[in-house]
């Protein structure tokens, strides 16, 4: 069974700096990917950074690029987002999301990935 457990949420003034983190267990050894989501009161979730588990390869929503940083774990199967110069619009329930090869094949990376952890909320007050 594949368990998805983020941790590192809280509240932080904007400016400042946050890590999230994600631990995997029960992910097959050819996951394809994993990545970051979020979603704010009232809006639908979205993408916001995503990481190739086999090459690093990393790739970011606009509104986080150059503030957010992914990175993994190999050997913890875990994966982190280090969040810089949080804004306000920042504040949302973050979830991390794992995704096999066949899922990122045939729908697209991390556009419905295959697993989901609970959420973490980060609130940035201003």
């Amino acid at each position: 069974q594949v368990q998805l457990v983020e941790s590192g949420g809280g509240l932080v003034q904007a400016g400042g700096s946050l890590r999230l983190s994600c631990e995997a267990s029960g992910l097959p050894t050819n996951t394809y990917a994993m990545g970051w989501f979020r979603q704010a009161p009232g809006k639908e979730r979205e993408f916001v950074a995503v990481i190739k588990w086999d090459n690093g390869r990393t790739y970011y929503a606009d509104s986080v690029k150059g503030r957010f940083t992914i990175s993994k774990d190999n050997a913890k199967k875990s994966t982190y987002l280090q969040m810089n110069r949080v804004k306000a619009e920042d504040t949302a329930v973050y979830y991390c999301a794992a995704e096999t090869p066949t899922t990122a094949e045939s729908k697209g990376v991390m556009t419905h990935p295959d697993y989901w952890g609970q959420g973490t909320q980060v609130t940035v007050s201003a």
